[in-house]
């Protein structure tokens, strides 16, 4: 992990523990380095409830309850699968809330989803779903993932700027 990523890390456990909020991450292409970084800030264990580690489509509908339509449809890699796995991840855990990540970290990809396309949901308590697609580019798997750390953790810290509804 760079030492941004445990600054931004340790950011947020500090700010979710000052504003009670509990955290759950549902992971794809990130293969379980969110809850990582987040578990490697001392204290975390005040903010950080649970992590879904989701690879396969099967894990996710298991675990996370996305529906076989959506992945048919519209791709592991989509905004409507990030939002059910955020979604499944607040509903399956104590957390009030929920970053999810699922993507194309390379090498590979294809003309419709390229690599370094990463989508993006967060879920809290009482507020919509919000989702969100990232084009990191090719820069390499180890790269990829670590851009989309950084981004999901910046998101769950921005969330907890927004007002309880």
């Amino acid at each position: 992990m760079t030492t941004e990523t445990f600054a931004a890390a340790t950011e947020l456990v500090a700010r979710a523990r000052a504003a009670g909020a509990r955290i759950a991450t549902a992971e794809s292409c990130t293969g379980g380095l969110i809850a990582g970084a987040i578990t490697d800030v001392p204290g975390s264990s005040h903010v950080f409830d649970r992590g879904f580690v989701t690879y396969s489509n099967a894990a996710k509908q298991d675990m996370l309850g996305v529906a076989a339509h959506s992945l048919v449809t519209q791709g592991a890699v989509s905004e409507t699968v990030a939002r059910e796995m955020a979604e499944g991840a607040l509903r399956g855990s104590l957390a009030t809330l929920a970053v999810a990540v699922t993507g194309i970290a390379g090498p590979g990809g294809s003309d419709h989803k390229p690599e370094g396309r990463v989508c993006f949901a967060l879920a809290a308590e009482g507020r919509a779903t919000q989702a969100q697609t990232v084009e990191f580019g090719a820069l390499g798997r180890a790269r990829v993932r670590g851009a989309s750390v950084a981004h999901a953790l910046a998101l769950l810290t921005a969330a907890l700027d927004q007002p309880a509804p």
